[in-house]
């Protein structure tokens, strides 16, 4: 018989902050470049219900001795049940044994590993000067983002643009409370004056063209992680230095999938985020440079955040423990 902890959405919102969520996310990325993490495949499918997709993300990290899955997705109708449309839970085994060891809650884990992620492209790639944000996208995910970019470089202006425009006053709520201006904007004039673009909506068109980015810079691209979704033009890749979590999903399911099935891009002009943070790559060649990060989502970031919870959980004698 083995005992399970359970640590629930509400005590991973308690002990699991943007600094936690950067450094597990940060390590896992850099582990993968050694070659000491790897993601297993993805299953992610179309339920034909609900308009619901659903699958599973799982993978070892030895150098974090975590192995687990991630199992949930996206059902676009829950908004209006009053719940979250990503829906996940992340179950963790004994590397050891194979034993389960946690079920931790992670709905609230996604939204801070991906504002983790593009945080971490953002850290190590986006220019030091760079003072204007752009976001694409107001949904549930955005002020996470935003959050999360705005520790990373001293920005004074939030410019904003959602297919939606009555979603924007969330972020321009958050905005305030960083002491930042705020201005919903047209994509074009988004691309004009932002510095960092961070794109996080679930179009399966572009949403910025490529001739209204300027040079110097980059795009973290987090909305796209299923074949046929598309935020930006395939344009946009050719001209940029690419950067990616896993270039094997890049290329499959993330942004890059339609510059390289165009033949614009190939895999091997994709860096993983790892090699930068390592020192493997340089990162930003120039200031005039346009990088772009497509944060594909790995299962890898999931069972980072998830360790870290059950950790903490355990430390300070928070969840709950069930017996199987």
């Amino acid at each position: 018989m083995s005992e399970v902890l359970i640590v629930g959405e509400e005590i991973c919102q308690q002990i699991v902050g943007r600094a936690e969520a950067f450094a597990a996310v940060e390590a896992v990325f850099a582990a993968m470049d050694r070659g000491e993490a790897r993601n297993f495949p993805v299953v992610r499918e179309a339920l034909g219900h609900a308009r619901a997709l659903y699958g599973f993300k799982s993978g070892f990290d030895q150098a974090g001795h975590v192995l687990g899955v991630k199992s949930g997705g996206y059902w676009p109708g829950n908004m209006d049940r009053g719940l979250t449309n990503h829906q996940s839970t992340v179950f963790l085994f004994d590397p050891d044994t194979g034993q389960l060891s946690a079920l931790v809650g992670g709905n609230y884990l996604t939204a801070v590993r991906t504002a983790a992620s593009s945080a971490v492209s953002i850290a190590h790639l986006a220019r030091r000067d760079a003072r204007v944000l752009g976001m694409v996208g107001a949904g549930h995910q955005s002020t996470f983002q935003l959050r999360a970019a705005a520790e990373q470089r001293a920005f004074e202006k939030v410019v904003a643009w959602n297919p939606h425009p009555e979603m924007l006053p969330r972020l321009a709520v958050v905005a305030e409370e960083l002491g930042l201006e705020f201005e919903a904007v047209s994509p074009q004039e988004l691309g004009a004056q932002a510095d960092v673009i961070i794109s996080i909506t679930s179009a399966f068109e572009p949403l910025l063209m490529s001739g209204w980015i300027r040079p110097g810079t980059h795009l973290a691209c987090m909305g796209t992680d299923t074949r046929g979704k598309m935020e930006v033009d395939s344009a946009l890749l050719a001209r940029a230095t690419v950067f990616t979590d896993e270039v094997a999903q890049s290329v499959s399911i993330g942004e890059a999938q339609h510059a390289v099935s165009q033949g614009l891009i190939g895999a091997e002009d994709i860096t993983p985020i790892g090699a930068v943070i390592n020192g493997g790559h340089p990162g930003r060649g120039s200031e005039a440079d346009i990088t772009l990060f497509d944060g594909t989502g790995v299962g890898l970031q999931d069972l980072a955040v998830a360790s870290v919870a059950a950790k903490l959980a355990v430390e300070r004698g928070l969840g709950a423990r069930a017996s199987l």
